[in-house]
C-alpha cells in the first residue's frame, strides 16, 4: 500500500507582489494555519500517523509541535543533505580533499528539525541520470562509492529514504511507463547492492544507537571531522542504555592499513558492517571481525584499523 503523498508550497512572494499580512510580513497565514490545523487533527486522531514535509526552504520549525510555534510535522526533507553528498560523490576522489565541507556541513543544521535524508524521485529523473550512473570512476568504483554512500546515509543521524530502483543501482533512470529492471539482480553488483540495503536496514532496526537519537544532537559525536587529506570521516552514533556505534568512512579508492581512530572505551569492537565485503560486490578488505582500543600513556583511547578502498565501515563496543 502506498502511503498518500501531496506537496505543499508556503509562498514568500517577491517585494512589491504581496500584501503585507497582518503582522507587516509576506508569509502566507492562512497556509500556516492550516498546516498547523491538519497536523493537530490528524496526529489527535490517527495514532501512529507520521506526516513528512517536501520542504526546501530555512522555515523554521516545521517539525516541531504546533504549541511550540511549529507546523507541527513529524519530519522534514533534508534537501541539503542530497544535494552535498551527491555534489561530493559526483567528484573524483583525488579532488573530494577540496570539498571535504560537502559532508560536514550538514551536521551544524542536523538536529534543527527531524529530519528524513532522501534521495529522491527528482533526482533520478528527467535526464538527471541514475543514482549509480552518477557516482565517479569506473564501473567498480561506481559500486563501491554507492556503497559507501549508503553506509555513511544509514550512520549519519536522520530516517532514510531511497526511490525505487536505488536498492540495487538501477542503471536507468526511472520512467512511469516501465517497470525497474528487476533482472540486474542476476549480476553480482547488483544483488550486492541489494543485500547491502537489506544489512544496512536490519542493522539500524535493531541497533538503537543508529536510530534512538535521529533528531538529538546527544546521540552524536565526531571522531575525525577534518581528515580530507585522506577523505576520511569517522563519528559515533549513541543511545542511553545501548552499545556505541563507530561510523567510518573512506572515500578514496586507497586502501590504508595502520589508521589510527580514537575511541571512547578501551576493548574490542566488533566489526558489524563492511560495505567493502565480498557477499556485496567488495574486495573482501576489513578488520577480521574486530580491532582493539588501546590507552596509551597519555591516556588517549586508540584503535589501529585497516580501512577498505571506497567503503564505510560500522564497529559496535563489544
Amino acid at each position: 500500500m502506498r502511503s498518500p503523498r501531496c506537496s505543499i508550497s508556503i509562498i514568500q512572494r517577491k517585494h512589491g507582489e504581496w500584501v503585507p499580512n497582518e503582522y507587516g510580513g509576506n508569509e502566507n497565514l492562512d497556509t500556516v494555519r492550516f498546516l498547523q490545523t491538519m497536523n493537530k487533527e490528524v496526529y489527535g486522531s490517527h495514532p501512529g500517523i507520521i506526516t513528512i514535509a517536501e520542504e526546501s526552504t530555512s522555515w523554521p520549525k516545521v517539525s516541531a509541535p504546533v504549541h511550540a510555534g511549529g507546523l507541527g510535522f513529524g519530519f522534514k526533507w533534508n534537501m541539503g543533505f542530497m544535494h552535498d553528498t551527491l555534489q561530493y560523490l559526483q567528484r573524483e576522489p583525488i579532488h573530494r580533499k577540496h570539498h571535504h565541507n560537502d559532508l560536514t556541513f550538514g551536521l551544524l543544521y542536523a538536529f534543527s528539525e527531524n529530519f528524513v535524508l532522501p534521495l529522491s524521485h527528482d533526482e533520478v529523473v528527467h535526464g538527471k541520470g541514475s543514482l549509480i550512473a552518477k557516482m565517479a570512476g569506473d564501473d567498480w568504483q561506481k559500486f563501491a562509492n554507492l556503497r559507501a554512500y549508503y553506509g555513511f546515509m544509514w550512520g549519519y543521524p536522520g530516517k532514510k529514504l531511497l526511490f525505487m530502483g536505488q536498492e540495487f543501482a538501477q542503471w536507468q533512470e526511472w520512467a512511469e511507463d516501465r517497470s525497474l529492471d528487476w533482472n540486474l539482480l542476476e549480476y553480482p553488483l547488483h544483488e550486492g547492492m541489494r543485500r547491502l540495503v537489506r544489512d544496512l536496514n536490519g542493522t539500524y532496526r535493531n541497533k538503537a544507537a543508529l536510530h534512538a537519537r535521529d533528531c538529538e544532537g546527544e546521540g552524536f559525536e565526531w571522531l575525525i571531522a577534518d581528515d580530507r587529506e585522506n577523505s576520511v570521516f569517522a563519528w559515533l552514533r549513541k543511545a542511553p542504555g545501548e552499545k556505541t556505534i563507530a561510523v567510518i568512512s573512506n572515500f578514496t579508492p586507497v586502501y590504508r592499513e595502520n589508521y589510527t581512530i580514537p575511541l571512547p572505551i578501551e576493548g574490542r569492537w566488533k566489526e558489524i558492517l563492511n560495505s567493502d565485503a565480498e557477499i556485496y560486490g567488495g574486495s573482501g578488505k576489513g578488520n577480521g571481525g574486530a580491532v582493539q582500543a588501546t590507552k596509551n600513556s597519555a591516556g588517549v583511547i586508540t584503535a589501529t584499523i585497516t580501512l577498505p578502498p571506497l567503503a564505510t565501515l560500522m564497529l559496535e563496543q563489544d
